[in-house]
């Protein structure tokens, strides 16, 4: 695929993983929704679902998504090193658009919100406990599970006899959705499983510089870096433990 085709469907298909991402928050925090106060277990199913929708849609480019995934996938040899900035521009610019696109369809909730000060938690993640050490390993944690699976799952291949094994691979993209679900329900409380560079820093990009949100704090840029940081380096650490596996078996 060229360049361009690959920086498209990796930005509309990370656009839509971030417009229903943020959607989800932005449903369950603002007043006046349908979806208000729902709580944790629904924007985890929202963010689920939203990586499966997104990567359905880019589909064409391998769906990374996620520059840590795309990171995992170079150093595994299964994506070209000269790839990887093309995949993650697009990843971070489709990021940014998805979190424009999530004000837009809210706009007139984010302006009855009492508390605007307290929505960059719509867009980009925050720790429960501020500790730079600790909520850095809770994303390297968490994002090793999800490249790890990605890597480590077995795919379709011609089993005894002839007969296909398909693996995990019959699960198409719901995998990686469960994946990402149980992964938040179960390793996303202290920080909010950013898991992903770009859901992180778009939309903190977005939130900081673009939108016109009346009374809103500033992007926390003193937090931003660890869930950029995290996922690289947990996304590195799979790929790691997938080539020794590869090399011992």
């Amino acid at each position: 695929m060229s360049a361009l085709g690959i920086f498209i469907w990796e930005l509309l298909g990370t656009g839509t993983l971030i417009l229903l991402g943020n959607g989800v928050v932005a449903n369950v925090v603002l007043r006046k929704n349908l979806g208000n106060n729902a709580g944790f277990l629904f924007i985890t199913f929202g963010w689920a679902f939203g990586v499966f929708t997104g990567a359905s849609i880019a589909a064409p480019s391998g769906a990374h998504l996620n520059p840590a995934v795309t990171l995992g996938l170079a150093i595994a040899d299964k994506t070209p090193w000269e790839d990887v900035p093309i995949y993650m521009a697009g990843q971070l610019v489709g990021a940014i658009v998805g979190a424009v696109l999530c004000w837009a369809t809210y706009k007139l909730q984010f302006d009855d919100h009492p508390e605007p000060e307290n929505t960059l938690g719509i867009f980009s993640t925050g720790p429960q406990i501020r500790s730079y050490g600790w909520n850095l390993v809770t994303e390297v944690i968490g994002t090793f599970v999800l490249v790890a699976w990605i890597l480590l799952s077995p795919t379709a291949s011609a089993g005894e006899g002839g007969v296909p094994e398909f693996g995990n691979s019959a699960l198409g993209y719901a995998g990686v959705s469960f994946v990402v679900l149980v992964v938040g329900i179960s390793l996303g409380g202290p920080t909010g499983y950013a898991i992903n560079p770009a859901r992180d820093l778009g939309p903190r990009i977005a939130y900081a510089f673009l939108l016109p949100i009346r009374g809103k704090r500033d992007g926390d840029w003193g937090y931003s870096w660890v869930p950029v940081l995290g996922p690289l380096a947990g996304g590195a650490l799979a790929a790691l433990l997938y080539l020794a596996v590869h090399n011992l078996t």
